[in-house]
Formats: C-alpha cells, structure tokens, sequence
C-alpha cells in the first residue's frame, strides 16, 4: 500500500518509538501525525510529520486531528502496571484506548492495530490480563476493516526501565527458550525494536478481518513487504 496516512498514539514508549522509528523510514507513508502527553524528541522531523499534544483521556483535544488517516497504532498503556492502581490502569489501558479507537473509526480510520498482551482473555482471572481482553472484545464491535491484535509475552527492552523486577525478568528470560518450544514458543520474549518493527510492517499490508499476532508472527514481520 503505497500513499499511506498513519496516526499513532504512545509513539513515545518502548515499543511505540520503535514502530514509530520504522514509519518514519517507509517510502509507503505520505503522512504521519502523533498524538500524545509530548511530542517525540527529533533533532530533524521530517515535513510529513504533524506532533500534537493532547489530553489522551479528553478525545474532544484530538478528534479534530483525525480526518483523513487510514491507519491507527495505539501502543498507549501503563509502563508497570502493579505500581499503579486498578483504576488507572483500566483507565489508561482501556478507557483511553477504546476512546481512541471509536474516534479513529468515527474519522474514517480503516484500519487499527493495538499493542496488547499474550494472554489476554475477557475471561480470565487476572484483571490485568481481563480488562486486555475486555479491550479486544470491544475494539472488535467497532468493526475496523481490519484490527491487528500484538500479543508479545516479555519485552526485551535494552535497558532495564522499572527497576529490580524488570532486571531480574531481562535476564532470565532469554535463557527460557530452550523451554519454550512447539505451542510455548508464543511465551519467548522478543526484542522491543523487533517487535515495533513488526508493528511497523504490518500495519501497511493491505487486510481485512481481525488478526493475533504472536512471537513466530513477530519474526517473520522483520521482513517489510
């Protein structure tokens, strides 16, 4: 798909500076706006670039940006989610998402794609791995003409972000893979610039329908179509 628009929202996170980093250098992109509590930091942005700063739970502050954009990348989320309360994880990770995605549908976009997490089930017992679910299922209804769904397990960012947790997790985690084979491949950790990459790619293959997308997914997105 050549002639693009893409508009993200959490372009400044981990994996969303990643995906955002891959738009950027796609000749397939004509245009690309970021929506955000700050804009990304670029010593040179290019003239197809459009920044806004916005109240991510006030959609009236970014609606009007919308029209004209055929593709949304929500990477919005909480970046440690047990150091802040249920409620402003709901609020952020599913509140601020859901709104994002109905104004994104009511503008015209026609394709979403959303960070999540393996896991993620409207049914399960953990509520950080249900209210993901809960997003799944209604960003579903809203009937994009394609959703893709990112389901990664562990996050291999190069520095350790969060503290004494995520270190631990950063180290141990490579070294699981020679147990997690055949169905539990999907458990891997992938690198954070892989898998924005994969984001990136993926985003601008023309599709319809609704989509997961897991670690082996991840891998062969490295090639850009």
């Amino acid at each position: 798909m050549l002639n693009q628009s893409v508009v993200f929202m959490g372009a400044t996170g981990a994996v969303g500076s990643a995906a955002f980093a891959q738009t950027l250098k796609s000749k397939k992109v004509s245009k690309i706006l970021t929506l955000g509590r700050r804009p990304v930091d670029l010593k040179h942005p290019p003239g197809h670039l459009d920044q806004q700063t916005i109240d991510i739970h006030n959609p009236e502050s970014y609606s009007g940006f919308l029209k004209g954009f055929d593709i949304a990348i929500c990477t919005l989320g909480v970046g440690e989610a047990s150091k802040v309360s249920k409620e402003e994880f709901i609020k952020v990770d599913k509140t601020a998402v859901l709104a994002f995605a109905k104004e994104c549908k009511a503008h015209g976009v026609k394709h979403f794609h959303l960070l999540s997490s393996i896991g993620s089930n409207s049914s399960s017992w953990n509520y950080y791995l249900r209210t993901k679910g809960e997003l799944n299922d209604e960003l579903i209804k809203l009937n994009f003409e394609s959703l893709s769904i990112y389901q990664p397990s562990m996050i291999m960012t190069p520095q350790n972000r969060y503290g004494f947790t995520q270190g631990v997790a950063l180290k141990l985690w490579p070294k699981l893979d020679f147990v997690l084979r055949n169905k539990n491949r999907k458990y891997r950790g992938i690198k954070v610039d892989m898998l924005g990459k994969s984001i990136a790619n993926n985003a601008l293959v023309q599709k319809s329908g609704v989509e997961y997308l897991q670690y082996d997914d991840f891998l062969r997105l490295q090639i850009e179509s």
